[in-house]
């Protein structure tokens, strides 16, 4: 590695992208942020550079010049209202095809390490008493989690092929300020005081994951030898409930909250009744990470 190795960071105007830029560089790193438009303002700390839109077309060779690292957040999630016929298909042609392109053209362009950020959707979606583990057989449970999950099984195949060191961080729901997708839109209702009818869901234990601690892990392997090759679930380490979740937010936001005590069992099926019942699950269902693994091979912690 060179005396002043370069990061290239994709993604690097979205929720995760931007945080981890901002953190790369107030640590020092020489990062570079890969944004769509050249218009696009440059992250404080940081180089920018265009690279379009993310396809398995779309050419990296400027971006990845004197890269060593490439920490790859670009994605294609939280859509709230899908329109496209088949989803997978979108899915696949940004999560999948596109990042393993981009693997290619890194490894043909000397970068030593690929950092990936998965998601635990690529374990299942729900755990039932066991946590999930790294090496768990794996049960991707939508479109965006198979592509996530098809994603990875590339990505070692460009690694066996290239020698280009792939390191799997498979985070729960990120949370920060102004957080994204279903979490964001009970964010937007807590902002407007209305009552949320989750006064009774404080039995289900659901992990989550902070920015600030992703970020952390995210420098953590970019040149730990211990971190090539390896799968990574990352968590902040304390389950809450679904009650608790909301308060918390609610106490962020320095608002009080009124939760009404509906059981979750009633709410759970008006959900899937009205088709939503993957929502049902993410209010209600447990999702325990066991991050042991995370923690004895980096000697890191949450």
């Amino acid at each position: 590695m060179g005396a002043d190795p370069v990061v290239l960071v994709t993604g690097a105007t979205g929720f995760l992208g931007r945080a981890v830029v901002d953190h790369l560089a107030a640590r020092g790193r020489t990062v570079r942020a890969a944004v769509r438009h050249a218009a696009t303002a440059a992250t404080a700390g940081a180089t920018t550079v265009a690279v379009g839109d993310l396809s398995a077309d779309t050419d990296w060779s400027r971006a990845l010049s004197g890269v060593d690292v490439v920490v790859h957040c670009a994605a294609r999630a939280h859509v709230l209202n899908e329109t496209a016929a088949d989803p997978l298909v979108e899915f696949r042609a940004v999560n999948a095809a596109a990042t393993l392109a981009l693997a290619r053209q890194a490894a043909g362009s000397g970068v030593r390490r690929f950092v990936f950020i998965s998601s635990i959707g690529v374990n299942g979606s729900e755990t039932r008493g066991q946590p999930f583990q790294h090496d768990d057989p794996v049960q991707p449970h939508s479109p965006y989690a198979v592509s996530k999950h098809e994603a990875e099984q590339g990505l070692r195949v460009v690694a066996a092929e290239t020698g280009l060191e792939v390191v799997v961080i498979r985070p729960p729901l990120i949370t920060g300020a102004d957080p994204k997708g279903n979490i964001g839109t009970l964010n937007r209702v807590i902002a407007k005081g209305l009552p949320l009818p989750f006064g009774l869901a404080n039995k289900n234990r659901r992990d989550l994951v902070s920015r600030d601690t992703l970020c952390r892990l995210i420098e953590t392997v970019l040149d730990h030898p211990a971190a090539a090759g390896q799968t990574f679930l990352v968590s902040d380490g304390a389950p809450v409930s679904t009650r608790l979740l909301l308060e918390r937010m609610a106490a962020g936001q320095g608002r009080k909250i009124t939760l009404l005590p509906v059981p979750p069992a009633l709410l759970a099926v008006a959900l899937k009744l009205a088709g939503k019942g993957a929502m049902a699950s993410q209010l209600f269902g447990d999702l325990e990470l066991d991050i042991a693994h995370t923690r004895d091979t980096l000697g890191w912690a949450p």
